[in-house]
């Protein structure tokens, strides 16, 4: 490790076999808690190649627990770099089981929070949901009631490695980025959402690379999902573009809007708010426009103005409560 630090410290970049090797090496308790540190504040410090990307991607999805089974769902994930510093309530969570209660499998992949209060791990765990690798279980979950829950942790070592030196730092790290691309389902359609248009880019890169079914979000004011604050851009395999809240249909809200508190239980306060149909309109707006993303992701024949009038309805006609509440009987 002290060579590649000297390397590092020099600005020179790994190529994609060096930066796999290295995770691997992690994952395997190589090196210790100054270490890992030391090599992740490299990245901190400059921007990730997309080489060493795909080489961390690369260690992380062969490390991965076998959980293959979940793929004949084709299942979609949503889900956000983080590090957006703007601690928004669990907007990618919830959006997933709107989707789930929309009728379309949903595999979320997720952890808990390093950057905000409350990650989608931090708000399972609010409810009393019990974290699992059993496949049997999972696959239960995502026949029964559309949508399975994976605590990233518990499929992958490396990210039960780096864990306690990511929530010391506190800051957001590559990590950050990786965990959108490395649930172990390898699902084949996702929603990604990430905090600035570099990253939309390497991304972008990346998954021309694949035959992935994928949705990019950027809000242009910073937040890793479509925020309804202002502007915000899609990409995906068919076009790039930009939209505002009022072209879907929505108003504009304010970032104290979205806001996901002090503490857990205030952000899983939110959480039920939305599940009950009791949030504010700005919080509801904001899992709408998310949730009907990923639906049109998974049926891009449909108009963003149908997906969003699907999710609504979902939320409006209590299907999300009664499927949230079926979820918690098998996972709790």
């Amino acid at each position: 490790m002290k060579q590649i630090l000297n390397r590092l410290f020099e600005h020179q970049y790994l190529n994609r076999c060096e930066a796999k090797e290295i995770l691997t090496k992690m994952a395997a308790g190589d090196y210790n808690d100054s270490q890992i540190a030391a090599f992740i504040s490299v990245f901190l410090m400059r921007s990730i190649s997309v080489d060493e990307f795909l080489g961390f991607a690369d260690a992380l999805l062969d490390l991965r627990a076998n959980v293959d089974a979940l793929a004949a769902y084709n299942p979609i994930d949503i889900v956000g770099t983080g590090g957006d510093n703007k601690n928004t309530f669990n907007i990618s969570t919830l959006s997933c089981f709107v989707v789930a209660a929309s009728g379309y499998k949903v595999a979320k992949h997720g952890n808990y929070g390093a950057t905000s209060v409350s990650g989608a791990s931090n708000v399972m765990e609010q409810h009393g949901v019990k974290f699992t690798s059993d496949v049997s279980k999972l696959e239960a979950s995502l026949d029964k009631t559309n949508i399975t829950y994976l605590h990233a942790p518990l499929f992958n070592n490396a990210l039960k490695v780096v864990a306690p030196v990511r929530k010391a730092l506190g800051v957001r790290t590559f990590f950050n980025m990786l965990g959108p691309v490395v649930n172990p389902i390898k699902p084949k359609r996702t929603v990604l959402g990430v905090f600035n248009l570099k990253m939309a880019r390497l991304y972008f890169y990346m998954y021309q690379q694949t035959d992935v079914d994928y949705s990019i979000v950027h809000s242009l004011d910073g937040y890793d999902e479509i925020s309804l604050t202002g502007d915000f851009k899609i990409i995906n395999k068919f076009e790039e573009k930009i939209y505002s809240p009022e072209l879907i249909g929505f108003e504009r809200c304010k970032e104290a809007d979205l806001d996901g508190g002090a503490t857990p239980e205030d952000a899983a306060k939110i959480f039920d708010n939305i599940i009950c149909n009791t949030a504010t309109k700005a919080q509801k707006n904001a899992v709408i426009a998310n949730a009907a993303t990923a639906i049109q992701t998974i049926d891009p024949n449909m108009s963003f103005e149908d997906s969003i009038a699907q999710a609504r309805e979902t939320i409006e006609s209590g299907r999300l409560k009664d499927t949230f509440l079926r979820f918690l009987e098998l996972n709790t």
